[in-house]
């Protein structure tokens, strides 16, 4: 018996990284998976479905409204349900206050925060149709205490938790569940491609002395996804190895 067994999920931005590992740890638990990206990558799709689970990928852009109603009605049409939506989407382009475009504040907030009130807009209909759910926004201990040079960023995590706070008590009288994750430094394309000094002043910054990994994030996805947070709601957990204490 695995601790999602007969759910289905439903993870945007999972081709890699962290939600390609959620995706992953959720079907070795037993859910079923729909995910969304931009473009899908078929390894991911393979990898999943490997595990025995029915696995389906849909191309779509996240920040789109139109284009993620259509997804999540495909996605009943296709599985019958939603039972776990994973906000995971996500950019980044850094930069100043005194130098950032407002391009590039746009597109952030854009991906980062549309996306989460378009899926969950389209998704909390059907969960409240079953009395249950559990939403999942991935959001960053930036979010928390901000950065500097990362002000678009900080912000669109700042509001993917506001936004599922105020879910967790809109929601909560229809069996809703909503809460965020809030990872630190964690292992990953984006963080190797960093200068050595960069990577070694941030690992300095964390008490457990190490990034994270995307596997460790998608153990606390996993707990707010099961029945062993039953009665967590509108929390914000971090996992960050105490960086942001």
């Amino acid at each position: 018996m695995g601790l999602l067994d007969g759910k289905v999920a439903l993870i945007t931005g999972a081709s890699r990284g962290i939600g390609k590992a959620v995706a992953l740890r959720f079907a070795e638990e037993g859910a079923d998976i729909a995910f969304t990206d931009l473009k899908i990558n078929e390894d991911t799709v393979r990898e999943l479905e490997a595990l025995g689970r029915r696995v389906k990928a849909y191309e779509s852009n996240a920040a789109d409204f139109a284009q993620a109603h259509e997804v999540v009605e495909r996605i009943v049409a296709d599985f019958g349900r939603i039972d776990i939506l994973v906000n995971n989407a996500g950019i980044t382009k850094d930069g100043l206050m005194l130098r950032m475009e407002e391009a590039q504040w746009d597109a952030v907030l854009g991906v980062n925060l549309k996306s989460a009130f378009n899926f969950i807009h389209a998704v909390t209909p059907v969960m409240a149709r079953q009395r249950g759910g559990s939403i999942i926004g991935m959001s960053s201990v930036v979010g928390v205490a901000g950065n500097a040079g990362q002000c678009n960023y900080s912000a669109s995590k700042a509001g993917m938790i506001g936004l599922h706070k105020s879910i967790a008590k809109e929601m909560g009288p229809r069996g809703i569940r909503a809460n965020c994750i809030a990872p630190g430094f964690i292992e990953s394309d984006m963080t190797a491609a960093m200068p050595a000094e960069v990577r070694e002043a941030w690992v300095k910054n964390i008490p457990l002395r190490r990034g994270g990994t995307p596997d460790e994030v998608a153990k606390v996805a996993l707990f707010l996804a099961s029945d062993l947070s039953s009665y967590v709601s509108g929390q914000v957990i971090h996992c960050c190895g105490a960086m942001a204490c």
